[in-house]
């Protein structure tokens, strides 16, 4: 199939992606430029996995005070390299990740599931089965409703977890994944503290 460099061009635009593999995207989406960009997507989410286990001892620290001055975070995000820790899109998403603690009010300062004390997790599937909605039900059935409710906790604890605030189709781990794909380095997400007035 002929494929335009025009359309190479404007793929390339939307996606920051390499001029071959728009080129090859858009072959495999038979020119249809939506499937090229989701082709594009799922290699780069591929190949942003084989990149979390690169060291990262680059990155930001950022702090984000509220305009009412009652609320504050400071967030640490690691990433490969000096070029990339001074990239426009990097410090630009440590600025919203501030933002987003600020506003989604983890309930603890866990970056990742298993930072969670297994005591924690054990005693919030204890509180999940003793719940008095589970009397009677079938064995399976509640095992799968406390899987749903751990779940549910660790959303609002887990920092990679939680729905982004810009939009909440994905989580947080999806958004730093996505920006490994587009910046080709590893970016890891050290830890953050979140401050309140009277809370």
């Amino acid at each position: 199939m002929d494929i335009s460099a025009d359309d190479v061009r404007k793929l390339r635009d939307m996606t920051g992606g390499k001029m071959m593999d728009c080129k090859n995207a858009l072959v495999e989406a038979t020119g249809n430029m939506e499937k090229a960009v989701e082709v594009l997507r799922k290699k780069g989410l591929a190949a942003a996995e084989k990149k979390t286990s690169r060291d990262a001892k680059e990155g930001r620290v950022f702090a984000y005070v509220h305009h009412n001055q009652k609320v504050g975070t400071f967030v640490e995000v690691a990433c490969e390299t000096d070029f990339v820790a001074r990239n426009e899109e990097f410090n630009a998403f440590v600025k919203t990740l501030a933002m987003h603690i600020t506003a989604a009010v983890p309930r603890a300062e866990f970056v990742t599931a298993d930072q969670v004390p297994a005591a924690v997790i054990e005693n919030e599937r204890r509180i999940a089965r003793e719940s008095d909605a589970l009397k009677g039900k079938p064995a399976n059935m509640i095992e799968k409703i406390v899987d749903g409710k751990i779940e549910a906790y660790l959303k609002g604890c887990v920092l990679l977890k939680q729905p982004w605030i810009h939009d909440d189709s994905k989580n947080v781990e999806q958004i730093v994944k996505e920006l490994i794909a587009k910046l080709g380095e590893n970016i890891v997400i050290r830890k953050f503290a979140r401050f309140e007035i009277g809370a």
